[in-house]
C-alpha cells in the first residue's frame, strides 16, 4: 500500500518543530506538577507514586524528542545523500533503529498513562470489577504494541508501516488505547459527579464543588482522544500526516496528565473536600455514598444578657478560666 500526503522528508521536520513546541509547553506544565504536588507539604505527605510517574512521563518524552532529533539528522544530513532514495526513502523505512526506538518510547508512554487513569477508576470506585474491562483493554494495548515492536525490528529494510502485516496491529492498538481511556475517563467523571451530586444537598459554599475535577478529566480525555482519532484516520487514508500525529501524542500525553493534576490540586487548596489523589480521599467520598443521608440538628448557642454579667463573660468558666457560652438547644 502506498502512502499520500506530506512528503515524509518534510513531515518529519515539521513534526520535529511541532513535537518540541509541545515539548517545551509539557515542561512548563511540569513544574507547574511538581509545585502544586510539594507546595507547602511535609515530605511524608507528598504522594510519590504520582510524582514518579510525572518524571516517568517527562523522562520519556524528553527521550522521544531526542531520538527524533537524532533521526532527522540522520535523514536530513548523514545519510541524505547514501541512502537509496533519498531522505524520503529513509523517513519511511520502518526498520531504522531510530524509529523502533521511538515507538517502543510511545509504547510505554501510553501503557504509563493508560495504567495510570485505570488506577484512578479503580480508587475512584473502589472495586476490581469496574476495572476489568479497562484492564483487559490495556492488555491489548501491551500486546498489540509490543507487536508492532516487534514487527518493526524484525522487518527488512525499506519496509513501510501501511502494509497489512502492520497495518492489523496498529488498528488494534488505537482501537484499544482509545476506549480504555474514554472508559476509565468516563467512569471517574461519572462517579465524581454521582458523589456531588449527593452531597450538593448539604454544601454550606459553592466554593466546595469538585465539579472543576471533572471538567479537566473531561477535557483531557477529549484532547487526547481526538488527537488519537486524527492519527487514527491519518493511517486507514495511508496519510503520512500519521507520522506527524503519532510524534504529538507524546507530548499531549504528559500535558494531559499533568493538567489533572494541576486541577485537583488548586480544587483541593481551595476547599477541604476529598479529591481524587489518594485512596484515603476517595474512601471519604465513598462514605458519603454508604450511610443515607440523616435531618440535621443543630445546636445553636442563645445568648441572653443579665444585668450582673457583661456579654463577654456569658457562660461557664472552663480550666483555663475563660468563660465559654451556655449552649441551648433549639431544634
Amino acid at each position: 500500500m502506498t502512502s499520500n500526503g506530506i512528503p515524509l522528508d518534510a513531515g518529519a521536520l515539521m513534526s520535529a518543530m511541532l513535537e518540541g513546541i509541545l515539548y517545551g509547553f509539557s515542561v512548563l506544565v511540569f513544574m507547574g506538577t511538581m509545585w502544586s504536588l510539594t507546595y507547602k507539604r511535609h515530605v511524608r505527605d507528598i504522594n510519590r507514586p504520582i510524582v514518579i510517574v510525572a518524571i516517568l512521563l517527562l523522562l520519556l518524552s524528553t527521550a522521544h524528542i531526542v531520538v527524533g532529533i537524532v533521526r532527522v539528522e540522520d535523514g536530513l544530513v548523514k545519510y541524505r545523500d547514501t541512502y537509496p532514495g533519498g531522505p524520503a526513502a529513509f523517513f519511511a523505512d520502518i526498520s531504522q533503529e531510530t524509529y523502533v526506538i521511538k515507538d517502543a518510547l510511545y509504547i510505554l508512554q501510553t501503557l504509563l498513562a493508560d495504567g495510570v487513569v485505570i488506577y484512578r477508576c479503580y480508587v475512584v470506585w473502589q472495586s476490581i470489577w469496574v476495572i476489568i474491562l479497562p484492564g483487559m483493554l490495556w492488555c491489548s494495548v501491551a500486546v498489540t504494541g509490543v507487536s508492532v515492536v516487534y514487527s518493526g525490528s524484525q522487518s527488512s529494510s525499506g519496509a513501510s508501516i501501511f502494509t497489512q502485516e502492520f497495518s492489523r496491529w496498529i488498528i488494534a492498538f488505537f482501537i484499544s488505547t482509545v476506549v480504555a481511556n474514554v472508559l476509565s475517563s468516563g467512569l471517574i467523571a461519572y462517579r465524581i459527579w454521582a458523589i456531588e451530586h449527593k452531597i450538593a444537598t448539604i454544601r454550606t459554599s459553592t466554593k466546595d464543588t469538585m465539579m472543576p475535577i471533572i471538567h479537566a478529566l473531561v477535557d483531557t480525555a477529549v484532547l487526547y482522544s481526538v488527537t488519537l482519532i486524527t492519527a487514527f484516520i491519518c493511517f486507514i487514508c495511508s496519510s503520512n500526516g500519521d507520522f506527524v500525529m503519532m510524534d504529538l501524542v507524546m507530548p499531549i500525553i504528559s500535558i494531559a496528565f499533568y493538567m489533572v493534576l494541576i486541577r485537583i490540586a488548586i480544587n483541593r487548596h481551595r476547599s477541604h473536600l476529598p479529591t481524587v489523589g489518594t485512596i484515603t480521599e476517595t474512601r471519604q467520598l465513598d462514605d458519603l455514598q454508604q450511610y443515607p443521608m440523616q435531618p440535621l440538628q443543630f445546636d445553636i448557642p442563645r445568648f441572653t444578657r443579665s444585668h450582673n454579667t457583661s456579654a463577654s463573660e456569658i457562660g461557664n468558666e472552663h480550666p483555663s478560666g475563660r468563660r465559654s457560652p451556655t449552649w441551648t438547644s433549639v431544634k
